[in-house]
């Protein structure tokens, strides 16, 4: 049986975990307290999908937004649903009092899962009568287009619901990464923080522009990322691997880690320059067409990622 998920809150991660869910067949209910918005979705998720299709991504559009419905009531998105896929305002008052609020309408085999970019599950669940059926189901947005999400329990959290959900996400299409153990912001936040803070650094004291410190990242960086983590990168960027690597740039590294500093202050001058620098492409006024530029280079990079060959192993042979 296919399985019953309900996304709450229609925002744009809300919107993109929809499609997420129906794409792989599932049936999803979509419930929002913002009723202009939760009317506005639909036809905003019917866009999206025109676009997967016409990059050949999904067959069939319609049949993927027939397998979605909006909601009257959190009670009617929650009846009979197996997984629950909370996407509001990173907002902890208001999480904590959503989780227990799902917590006392949600079948007891329902799994209940946030997509928080910072709050720890831990942080949230204290009034919950079944904290052990919670979690943290982290995307990158837009999560139809970036497969990686970030799963995280908590101390109470049952294993059997961390595999279970990691089974749903997989069976979806989407390539899910455990964290062991809570930690606040998760990996891809963490390390987003940690380049974004030498980034203000670098055009704050004058190094670049935004625009070339962009540049940098995605016609350098960005191209080998794209593929592969630091990792594997610096294990190929030797001809004897990792260890031939650090060996060789091991105290380059440990000098420059030394002189960063991703602690800068965000300060509001510069990021009104930063801010100018990024309006130059695209205005205040005109995001949403910049997200749709987006996610056009995002479906062009999936498709690409999907024909070319993954890497040999031992065990293909």
């Amino acid at each position: 049986m296919d399985t019953q998920v309900a996304c709450i809150g229609v925002g744009n991660v809300g919107r993109a975990w929809a499609i997420a869910f129906a794409r792989g067949g599932h049936r999803v209910r979509l419930f929002d307290t913002e009723q202009t918005a939760l009317e506005r979705s639909l036809v905003q998720i019917a866009t999206s999908l025109d676009d997967l299709q016409s990059a050949l991504l999904v067959d069939d559009a319609d049949a993927i937004l027939a397998r979605i419905d909006t909601c009257a009531s959190m009670e009617q998105a929650l009846t009979g649903t197996d997984h629950v896929q909370e996407s509001v305002i990173e907002d902890i008052e208001i999480k904590r009092q959503l989780f227990a609020e799902m917590d006392a309408l949600a079948a007891p085999g329902c799994v209940l899962a946030s997509s928080s970019s910072e709050f720890m599950s831990s942080e949230f669940v204290g009034d919950t009568k079944n904290p052990q059926r919670c979690l943290v189901a982290h995307p990158f947005n837009p999560p139809h287009l970036i497969p990686l999400v970030e799963i995280c329990g908590h101390p109470g959290t049952d294993p059997s619901v961390v595999q279970r959900t990691r089974e749903l996400f997989e069976r979806i299409g989407m390539s899910p990464v455990v964290v062991n153990r809570e930690v606040k912001a998760f990996l891809l936040n963490r390390l987003q923080a940690a380049v974004v803070g030498e980034a203000m650094h670098l055009v704050g004291e004058g190094y670049c522009s935004a625009e070339d410190l962009d540049r940098a990242m995605s016609d350098g960086l960005g191209l080998r990322w794209s593929f592969m983590g630091p990792f594997m990168t610096g294990h190929l960027n030797a001809s004897g691997g990792y260890r031939e690597y650090m060996r060789t740039f091991g105290d380059t590294y440990r000098r420059m880690c030394a002189d960063l500093s991703t602690n800068y202050p965000f300060d509001l001058q510069l990021i009104d320059r930063v801010s100018g620098d990024m309006e130059k492409t695209f205005p205040a006024d005109r995001i949403a067409e910049g997200q749709r530029w987006r996610d056009q280079r995002l479906i062009d990079l999936l498709r690409h990622k999907q024909t070319a060959a993954a890497p040999a192993t031992d065990t293909d042979a």
